[in-house]
């Protein structure tokens, strides 16, 4: 029995033994051309096993690579595109550097801080205190989203204040929308309420009496 754990490792196990034995056998041509034209029906095989990723940019220029991997890089052919070398694949990648931007007041966001930035540089009057009512808004429900507890208008005048860097005039009587709370039983659940009795004065029946009640009605 020839078990697959004493064949050969699978490079690319993705493309099955079947297309790794296809390009074993192009080392084993010895015309250059006659290598070159088999390496291209071995490129289409390996194309068709995935053929929702042709619209994919540079998915040709994939399975060239995959083929060289698969080869050990031994393959002396002609490629439409320069394959990768095995230094290349072998190195580490370059770490990835993640930006980092202190944020005041987390459960407002950054986007928040940035907005309030530009309506600080706005030179109309009119339009600045339309957008600064929008972000207050805005700011009152981000709060609500992550704190359960009721907030006060003031305070998101107060954090505004505190992003804005400087005095700003917060418009007189002005109160902020109140975001809508959804209260009730959860997605797929009862709602408890559904078969209450909401008559107070009429008592609940067991199961005798609510048959003895339905014959006494039926037969007298």
């Amino acid at each position: 029995m020839d078990y697959n754990t004493q064949r050969k490792r699978l490079l690319l196990p993705e493309y099955g033994r079947h297309i790794q034995t296809m390009v074993d056998h192009l080392a084993t041509i010895e015309d250059r051309e006659e290598r070159t034209r088999a390496a291209k029906t071995v490129i289409s095989v390996m194309g068709n096993l995935y053929p929702h990723l042709r619209d994919v940019p540079d998915f040709r220029h994939k399975l060239w690579d995959h083929l060289a991997i698969m080869s050990e890089f031994n393959l002396d052919i002609d490629t439409p595109y320069p394959l990768p070398s095995k230094e290349s694949l072998a190195g580490r990648p370059e770490k990835l550097e993640y930006g980092s931007h202190p944020i005041q007041f987390k459960h407002y966001g950054l986007m928040t801080e940035k907005l309030i930035q530009q309506v600080k540089e706005l030179e109309d009057e009119e339009l600045k205190r339309i957008l600064l009512v929008l972000t207050a808004n805005h700011m009152k429900k981000s709060f609500l989203t992550w704190n359960k507890d009721s907030v006060e208008d003031e305070q998101i005048y107060n954090d505004i204040q505190t992003l804005h860097g400087e005095g700003i005039e917060i418009p007189e009587g002005l109160t902020l929308t109140q975001p809508k709370v959804e209260v009730g039983p959860k997605k797929g659940g009862k709602n408890p309420n559904l078969f209450a009795n909401n008559n107070p004065n009429t008592k609940p029946q067991g199961k005798s009496g609510g048959k003895k009640n339905f014959y006494k009605k039926q037969y007298t």
